[in-house]
């Protein structure tokens, strides 16, 4: 079998239907549109009518948001993952990224949901007020790595 000996079945492709060519054709005068309205005439709707309800593009929001390019996002570590650790070791970035409790290259931020049974000195980019004093009152230390947050300058108004 070929290409050229295909055949559509009986009835599958109907003659098209030619409007307009008198009232012998059956499709003459009003070419199937019907009496006057919208139909009738023109070239029909714009593209995006609705039939007057208010169109999709217009009931959308227009404009996407806002997206702050200095947002910080840490991954996040609560005081109970810390009881992993031996007694008076230290817990840096690296044993974090070992650990599996912060992907590579993240910044980690200390939460202070939990208990912590133990005595250990964290290094980690951020901590909450209450993972810091827990760490502290068991004894630990906290170091927060990075760089010192500057303070703003303020200009002095002068009297024109």
């Amino acid at each position: 079998m070929h290409l050229h000996d295909l055949k559509s079945p009986e009835g599958a492709r109907r003659p098209q239907k030619r409007v307009g060519r008198g009232t012998g054709s059956g499709h003459g005068k009003t070419s199937g549109r019907g009496q006057k309205g919208q139909h009738a005439r023109g070239q029909g709707f714009r593209v995006g009518f609705e039939g007057g309800q208010m169109p999709l593009a217009q009931r959308l929001p227009k404009l996407g948001g806002f997206k702050n390019p200095f947002k910080k996002s840490y991954a996040v570590v609560n005081l109970t993952r810390l009881n992993r650790f031996q007694d008076g070791s230290t817990v840096d970035l690296e044993v974090f990224y070992e650990s599996g409790l912060a992907p590579k290259g993240q910044e980690v931020k200390v939460l202070g949901a939990g208990h912590l049974g133990r005595k250990l000195n964290v290094e980690a980019h951020a901590f909450s007020a209450a993972s810091q004093a827990a760490i502290e009152a068991k004894g630990g230390s906290v170091k927060v790595l990075g760089e010192p947050k500057k303070a703003k300058k303020v200009k002095a108004k002068t009297a024109p």
